[in-house]
């Protein structure tokens, strides 16, 4: 398969000073897009864009500041002139540990960044432009959305339920915006770490394709999704994994 051409296009990134968020806005731009990435921070934001070969601009747009999210819209059509994509992709997890541990404040948060942000910024570049034009939004779930793990249950409501969100919002935008979400598996990310950091050779040896996750595995797959070659594609949750939803690979040895 040829590498997608999105020239002309203009992509929206969010959570995208580092890690997956990153590696996608590389990709889409070395795919021809322009490409806008937000961070918390200014600086961050800045330091991100400017690791971004071709047209990238970082704007500070903490994921669920409503009034942020609208100027960074506002922006990305000044500057350039549409928002043709939006990859809903700032994700965070301060609720590690069993959900009967759980306080409010923690489930708020959580919530809040993995399912009401997505929510938010779908709204906003629909109702900005994708709604008039045509668009494709994709949302980083994870295969924590389907299935379950000790100490990851917050987390992964949150998932699942950004899963059924996506198949929801691809059916009330449809035809002229399609909505599809990733769910990677463990990839080298700094939010992940606890998952890999100290485990990551047995972590590899049984996931069937024997290593785990890379940013620009997951990013390859976004540019897909984006592109006209996934144009009959929606509402569809797509595993990247490397397999490890299927369980241990190894021969069992008694």
């Amino acid at each position: 398969m040829t590498s997608p051409d999105l020239k002309g296009r203009t992509a929206i990134v969010t959570g995208a000073s580092r890690g997956i968020g990153l590696a996608i806005a590389q990709r889409l731009a070395d795919d021809g897009a322009n490409v806008v990435l937000t961070s918390r921070k200014q600086d961050s934001a800045d330091a991100a864009a400017a690791q971004v070969s071709g047209n990238a601009l970082g704007v500070a747009a903490h994921a669920v500041d409503e009034d942020a999210a609208q100027r960074c819209v506002d922006l990305t059509l000044e500057r350039f002139g549409s928002v043709d994509i939006l990859v809903n992709n700032a994700g965070t997890n301060p609720a590690f540990g069993p959900l009967i541990e759980q306080d409010h404040a923690r489930f708020a948060k959580v919530f809040d960044v993995n399912l009401w942000a997505p929510l938010l910024w779908t709204s906003l570049a629909v109702k900005a432009w994708m709604g008039e034009h045509g668009g494709a939004v994709v949302n980083t779930a994870s295969i924590g959305g389907l299935h379950f793990s000790p100490y990851m249950g917050m987390y992964n409501a949150t998932k699942a339920a950004l899963i059924h969100v996506t198949k929801q919002l691809a059916l009330e935008l449809s035809p002229r915006v399609r909505v599809n979400a990733i769910c990677p598996g463990v990839v080298r990310t700094r939010l992940a770490e606890a998952l890999w950091k100290d485990n990551e050779d047995p972590l590899a040896a049984t996931t069937p394709l024997g290593r785990i996750g890379e940013p620009a595995d997951v990013a390859g797959a976004v540019a897909f999704l984006v592109s006209d070659d996934a144009s009959w594609i929606t509402g569809e949750a797509m595993v990247i994994d490397g397999g490890q939803v299927l369980g241990n690979a190894q021969p069992f040895r008694g």
